[in-house]
């Protein structure tokens, strides 16, 4: 008897032949794919900073913020400009934290995702972590900046100095897993100035466990007042670009 062999299903080498080419086809396919994800995740990283940077200007313009009363308007930190914590305000004179209810940014100038700030200071969006840094006082001729923390004022409680913060942002953003996530970090500051990093120091940016410091891309440690140093090595060794 003729066994028919459309009901017979495949054979073991058939199988074996499907598997391995839909293997060679993963091979080339994944690789692929994790690239497009990675360019789109840096691409929307970009796009960020440069929504960040107009709602800086934004908030600013608007004299929302005024910690000295002096009429000149401050920049904010990313859940200021939320709408999800109170503004600083001015108390005698020097920055302190807004009535809750009250004193919140409306309209907000950022969506209201940007108001959810992780325990270091974070916030997550896209693959990347960003980090808002307002400057404090100047000492010694420096000016150091001040994260962002999950509630008003800046770390520890620490209010940014309401003159240099007049002038003075800076937000950076690197991969939350690189190489998974994405791969170049990103800053942007108060003139606009878009500059991006290859990270591929031996220690590159990456998680909450490698960062970028707030005086990253200046070209003086320790003083977010001084020139940008671009296209010399930063603090970490990274060579800092424009973005093109």
């Amino acid at each position: 008897m003729i066994r028919n062999r459309s009901n017979s299903g495949f054979t073991l080498i058939e199988l074996m032949i499907v598997v391995a080419i839909i293997a060679i086809i993963a091979s080339i396919a994944i690789p692929k794919l994790m690239s497009a994800r990675l360019s789109a995740n840096e691409a929307a990283a970009i796009a960020t900073l440069r929504s960040i940077s107009s709602s800086q200007a934004q908030l600013q313009s608007s004299s929302a913020i005024d910690t000295d009363g002096d009429g000149g308007g401050e920049y904010g930190y990313f859940a200021e400009m939320a709408g999800t914590f109170p503004l600083r305000i001015n108390n005698a004179g020097v920055g302190g934290p807004g009535v809750a209810t009250v004193d919140e940014l409306n309209p907000s100038v950022l969506s209201s995702a940007f108001g959810a700030i992780d325990a270091n200071g974070f916030v997550s969006r896209s693959g990347y972590f960003f980090a808002m840094y307002l400057p404090d006082a100047t000492a010694g001729g420096a000016t150091p900046g001040i994260l962002e923390q999950a509630g008003p004022g800046g770390a520890g409680g620490t209010y940014p100095d309401p003159n240099n913060a007049e002038i003075l942002w800076a937000c950076y953003a690197w991969p939350v897993d690189v190489e998974g996530t994405g791969n170049r970090c990103f800053f942007c500051n108060q003139e606009g100035d878009l500059l991006q990093c290859n990270n591929r120091q031996a220690t590159p940016f990456t998680s909450t466990t490698s960062v970028p410091t707030f005086d990253e891309v200046f070209s003086i440690a320790g003083d977010m007042a001084s020139p940008l140093g671009v296209g010399v090595a930063g603090v970490s060794g990274n060579i800092w670009v424009p973005v093109q």
